[in-house]
């Protein structure tokens, strides 16, 4: 059995252009549209949203700025070093933007599967979105290397029981 490979997205083959200060104040002002007094980070806002029943808003909010930093993102030196063989592609970013970077940089015919933070109901660190990847793959965690990075990414791969590199390691391998 071969060695699954699966790759994080933002950061680590591309690099979105999004400005999320930007997207931080336009989630703010959705959730207190809606009543809710949002806190400071983007990731605790979406947490929040989620827990008031208004994540599908906040997600659209989010995720039109994940798909338009896709349509102006930027190739990193990684995706240069995918094999041809498919891998899988696991990230925080909406499903569609992963889909978009993928396409535009010419990456489609080596992804075989892209889970992204809307595809299951959970999203990295916890290991079902890169447990979900491997099995869209064929392959097994123990067989499964995850290369990101963030130490987010990192935990997502002890959790879900693979092996984990940074980008920048892989990129020098």
């Amino acid at each position: 059995m071969s060695r699954t490979l699966v790759f994080d997205l933002d950061g680590t083959l591309v690099r979105l252009v999004v400005e999320w200060d930007t997207v931080a104040d336009d989630v703010a002002a959705t959730l207190e549209s809606r009543g809710v007094s949002p806190p400071d980070s983007l990731w605790e806002m979406l947490e929040l949203a989620t827990e008031t029943g208004h994540r599908d808003a906040v997600e659209r909010v989010i995720g039109e700025h994940e798909r338009e930093g896709a349509r102006r993102s930027e190739r990193l030196p990684v995706a240069d070093r995918l094999p041809e063989g498919p891998v899988g592609v696991c990230s925080l970013n909406c499903e569609a933007a992963c889909r978009i970077a993928v396409e535009r940089h010419g990456l489609d015919d080596r992804v075989g599967a892209i889970v992204g933070r809307d595809t299951v109901a959970t999203e990295k660190p916890d290991p079902e979105p890169l447990l979900e990847t491997i099995r869209r793959l064929g392959g097994t965690p123990e067989r499964t290397l995850f290369v990101g990075d963030t130490e987010r990414d990192e935990r997502t791969a002890e959790r879900a029981g693979t092996s984990f590199t940074y980008a920048s390691a892989f990129e020098r391998a």
